[in-house]
């Protein structure tokens, strides 16, 4: 019997997991959709990340930060739906103001890196994006994509030499 579990374990997990839903859902999202391209397809990419997480709560070690964890979750779900057939048949033109609102406002040079960024190849912009735009360390990103640190950082420098040739007008992605 030692191993039921009571009331307040329930309750611990559910309020846990409330904290986490409210801290990372506008980051997850805005991830999702980066790296989607699709407003409902991030939302549900989200949705499936937060159910994952819920479902595995209880065995999160805490080897890595929740926001590694959960970044890590929510990029392998959007990676299962790249590879789902009807992602291979939509067309997911994209622009900045599709984007899950922001706490500002896009300024036009934003807005143009923006686009670069997410007009990269998939590796290189993963790397980009949970460097630049979710602030995790290169450390977290190479334990939420499950690579070394030297393959995180040698994206995140091509990544940034293909962003900068692009921005300096050399070169059309």
């Amino acid at each position: 019997m030692s191993n039921v579990k009571g009331p307040d374990d329930a309750q611990k997990r559910n309020q846990q997991f409330e904290e986490l839903v409210n801290t990372y859902q506008t980051a997850l999202l805005r991830m999702c959709f980066m790296h989607l391209k699709d407003q409902a397809l991030a939302e549900d990419a989200v949705q499936e990340t937060f159910l994952k997480a819920y479902r595995s709560i209880d065995s999160f070690r805490g080897d890595s930060s929740e926001k590694t964890w959960l970044m890590k979750i929510a990029m392998n779900t959007c990676r299962d739906l790249h590879r789902s057939a009807y992602f291979r048949f939509t067309d997911r033109r994209y622009t900045p103001d599709m984007l899950p609102e922001a706490s500002a406002p896009f300024e036009e040079k934003e807005e143009e890196v923006v686009l670069a960024v997410m007009r990269l190849p998939m590796k290189l912009r993963e790397v980009i994006l949970l460097y630049y735009y979710q602030g995790m360390t290169t450390v977290d990103i190479s334990h939420s994509l499950g690579l070394s640190q030297s393959a995180v950082s040698g994206r995140l420098k091509r990544g940034r030499d293909k962003l900068r040739t692009v921005l300096e007008g050399r070169e059309l992605l």
